[in-house]
């Protein structure tokens, strides 16, 4: 498994993702949509980014009960997309039930992964809001095995912990890793972060990088910027 930049596009509309998408002359960077450009667009925003060549993560993070998920994952499957996600949190019954649903009748399907802890998520907010008094990287490592035992391809975790989740569930299981920023960089609303090098020195399969690609001066520059230190 190659590894790869995937760029957040976090936009709020279709005319924004594709004014920031053509500057991209002559390359098709893997794009991920999340929930403010796919509750924005709808789905039509799937297809025709899909139509342009783009590799795509759909990053809806699915968290429901066993049946609702395996019903949207059938919708989603038809969307052709690479990889979709959902929430550990949700029991490895809703995970086994979403790669029911996400299975086509021909056998194949995209990816599915599912989020550990978000990155935003640190140590004190876990304790304090949610009662998880378990260390985060134990909690991460747990969910991971969850995932791993419900049929999942991988797991979004922080760069941090991307290297523990291999040892533990196997190199062939993927890390998606967003929480990535340059070292001369804003981390943003981000706790736990890393810069692409040390990502890559550390097994992230794919890193998802957003603000610092798409708020720069020159995101091609800064595109190229990620590729050169995380896959080059």
């Amino acid at each position: 498994m190659g590894k790869d930049v995937i760029i957040a596009c976090d936009f709020a509309s279709a005319q924004q993702t594709f004014d920031f998408l053509d500057q991209f002359t002559g390359k098709k960077p893997f794009v991920k949509i999340g929930m403010e450009l796919f509750y924005a667009e709808g789905p039509s925003i799937v297809r025709e980014i899909k139509k342009r060549g783009h590799k795509i993560f759909l990053d809806l993070k699915l968290h429901d009960i066993p049946n609702t998920v395996k019903k949207a994952m059938t919708v989603l499957s038809n969307l052709d997309v690479d990889i979709c996600n959902l929430h550990a949190g949700g029991t490895i019954r809703m995970m086994e039930a979403a790669i029911e649903g996400l299975t086509r009748p021909d056998g194949s399907r995209p990816l599915l992964i599912a989020v550990t802890q978000l990155t935003s998520t640190d140590q004190e907010s876990m304790s304090r809001d949610l009662w998880i008094e378990r260390p985060i990287d134990e909690v991460v490592m747990h969910y991971a095995e969850n995932a791993k035992a419900a049929g999942l391809d991988g797991v979004v975790c922080s760069p941090l912990e991307a290297g523990k989740v291999h040892d533990r569930c196997g190199n062939e299981f993927l890390t998606v890793t967003p929480g990535v920023r340059f070292a001369d960089g804003d981390i943003g609303d981000q706790k736990r972060v890393m810069t692409p090098a040390e990502a890559k020195k550390i097994g992230s399969d794919y890193i998802v990088v957003g603000r610092p690609i798409t708020a720069a001066e020159d995101p091609v520059a800064a595109y190229e910027r990620c590729v050169n230190e995380f896959v080059d």
